[in-house]
């Protein structure tokens, strides 16, 4: 595809395919170029740098999550909206495991991440948390969504490295498994746990996230007419108050 025909949005949304099926390491302007028909040069034109592109594809999936509407929201209802808010990130952080490496490696800003996070920050407000209280509680559930989120990027990242061992992939999971028994095997509560599913690679019990949400949500219920422990300052926004 020539460099005059082909635009920025096609680049991002042909970024964001290969990213969700061969993760960062298999991101390079080259094979994107296949992947558009174009020369690698003409994908540079348009997006700059690999770090460009990258961000500019994380600041696009953002937009896949919904927000819910807060007109007439009460301090009452406002879990429910905290709940698909949550889901929303949980399950758009899950189609696209490589944005959670991203947050390690490159600083992820946008239109489509500010949306999400002012949103985040008006729920928190019409829940009724005041000053500081609304950073603090809309970080809390952020950063308990992303580390729930990290267990299936590493799970995804790491069957691609295996993939690309061939035949040798299985074997390696079976080797690396029996280590990890092994060491297991010397603590109670986890030998206990050997024949379950929770034995598995980055494995966890049913409705664990499900289970922790509530409990936050629990937890910032209760504190919603505590005093400012920040003494009322201003917080910095929710998306840098986050792991990067």
């Amino acid at each position: 595809m020539p460099r005059d025909t082909l635009t920025r949005e096609q680049i991002v949304q042909a970024a964001v395919e290969l990213l969700d099926a061969e993760g960062m390491e298999g991101l390079n302007m080259r094979a994107l170029g296949r992947r558009l028909g174009a020369a690698a040069t003409a994908v540079y034109w348009h997006v700059g740098s690999k770090d460009d592109l990258i961000a500019l594809a994380g600041d696009q999936v953002w937009n896949e999550i919904a927000l819910p509407d807060l007109h007439g929201l009460s301090a009452g209802d406002w879990r429910s909206a905290a709940a698909e808010m949550a889901n929303g990130l949980h399950a758009m952080l899950t189609r696209h495991p490589w944005l959670v490496q991203a947050f390690g490696s490159l600083l992820m800003y946008g239109p489509g991440k500010a949306r999400h996070d002012d949103h985040s920050l008006a729920l928190y407000e019409a829940a009724g948390f005041t000053g500081a209280r609304a950073d603090q509680a809309a970080a809390a559930v952020f950063t308990f969504v992303l580390g729930n989120a990290v267990g299936s990027a590493a799970v995804a990242s790491l069957t691609r490295k295996l993939g690309r061992e061939g035949d040798n992939a299985e074997e390696s999971m079976r080797e690396g498994m029996a280590k990890a028994h092994e060491v297991a095997f010397r603590f109670p509560r986890l030998r206990s746990r050997l024949e379950t599913a929770a034995a598995d690679y980055g494995a966890a019990p049913d409705d664990s996230f499900a289970f922790g949400l509530h409990a936050i949500l629990d937890g910032l219920e209760g504190r919603r007419d505590a005093p400012d422990s920040l003494g009322g300052a201003a917080a910095t926004e929710p998306g840098n108050q986050r792991p990067a």
